[in-house]
């Protein structure tokens, strides 16, 4: 399967990223960054093995506190978002909500 991370993906990646740069410096910022890529990458092989949270696949992310949501249609998996657990729950959902229109 091909995987793509639609820019809602894209920018919440990036603000993890900058909140780990600034909790820690560039080398975490680019540990994360490390981290969820290939979380994501795997998503290629294993895409679809994951529960259904707010209407999307959710992916457990290792070493950090982060999932991965994500829907497959037609062998193309698309990250909607990427979003820190430590979040409100109505928030998540309500950032969820938004991706879907």
């Amino acid at each position: 399967m091909n995987v793509q991370i639609l820019e809602s993906g894209k920018e919440d990646l990036r603000d993890g990223r900058l909140f780990y740069e600034r909790q820690g410096g560039r080398w975490l910022g680019s540990y994360f960054f490390d981290t969820l890529f290939s979380a994501i990458d795997s998503l290629a092989i294993y895409a679809g093995i994951h529960e259904r949270h707010y209407g999307f696949h959710r992916m457990l992310v290792p070493h950090f506190p982060y999932s991965v949501y994500y829907d497959i249609e037609d062998e193309i998996v698309s990250v909607y978002a990427v979003v820190d657990n430590r979040r409100d729950p109505e928030w998540i959902l309500r950032h969820l909500q938004a991706m879907r229109g």
